[in-house]
């Protein structure tokens, strides 16, 4: 389900979180799929109990996931409305991005800018 290389320089919370969101949004793990739980999770993956609840707390922060009392956590629908409105943005960015008369390429190099922008 999850893997952590331990020689990335990407954060182990961050390698669970963007996994499963990969996951969520390419419906490799369709609406209502129960999750591990967080100790399970970080006994597989040789990690702190409080790396993967930071990755599970971003997710459900996210909309991607749920947490349902002791039933467990699963993915949410919300996740998938999250996707539309995620690929809605994409296409407002790109019409605004041609009415300014910028090419793909530098509309690409903004986008990534600012997702590897961690000040916020």
């Amino acid at each position: 389900m999850v893997t952590i290389d331990a020689d990335s320089a990407t954060p182990p919370f961050e390698q669970v979180r963007s996994q499963f969101a990969r996951q969520i949004t390419d419906r490799t793990l369709p609406v209502g799929t129960k999750l591990p739980t967080v100790r399970a999770l970080a006994t597989e993956l040789g990690l702190a109990a409080n790396t993967v609840a930071k990755a599970y707390r971003e997710l459900e922060e996210a909309g991607l996931i749920e947490t349902r009392g002791r039933a467990g956590t699963f993915v949410s629908a919300a996740g998938q409305r999250s996707m539309a409105i995620a690929q809605q943005a994409a296409r407002d960015y790109a019409h605004q991005i041609r009415a300014l008369g910028l090419d793909a390429e530098e509309g690409l190099r903004i986008v990534r800018a600012a997702l590897t922008n961690t000040s916020g």
